[in-house]
């Protein structure tokens, strides 16, 4: 796609922090997927990347087993916004393992989010630092305003 080929252009340049705008699809959805899974691309390895709208944050969190992030024991994202927001977490190809959540009103401690059922679906921010962990797998993270408290 277009935006793939300006992903793999800015990381040519050196680009380690990608805040991407207007990649939510607008009325294609199948853009709007694909564009998400952009996220997920190789050449993003070690690099944050973000698809970011006027209502809408979405990001992937990975630990993968052949990466730093396992040694370690696992990886965190600081999620900052309103509260009522909502956070919705979606395993990633994959179940995710050892989902840890602070600062929502459904806490997950060191649980498993699986593939398929919606589980992690409209989360709602009970803080504005929000902290989501993984030990395994990879997590779409998608924060989404709270349009009803929040204009």
């Amino acid at each position: 796609s277009d935006l793939e080929l300006a992903v793999l252009a800015a990381v040519a340049r050196g680009a380690v922090h990608l805040t991407i705008l207007g990649a939510m699809g607008g009325p294609r959805f199948d853009h709007a997927l694909a564009n998400a899974w952009l996220l997920a691309h190789p050449a993003l390895d070690g690099r944050t990347a973000v698809l970011l709208d006027a209502r809408s944050r979405v990001r992937l969190l990975s630990a993968r087993p052949d990466g730093d992030a396992v040694a370690a024991g696992r990886v965190e994202v600081i999620l900052a916004g309103i509260p009522g927001d909502l956070v919705s977490l979606f395993p990633f190809g994959t179940d995710a393992l050892g989902v840890t959540t602070h600062g929502l009103a459904y806490p997950l401690r060191d649980e498993p989010l699986h593939a398929g059922p919606a589980r992690g679906l409209s989360n709602v921010r009970t803080a504005a630092e929000a902290r989501v962990s993984l030990r395994s797998g990879r997590l779409l993270i998608v924060e989404t305003r709270d349009t009803k408290g929040n204009p």
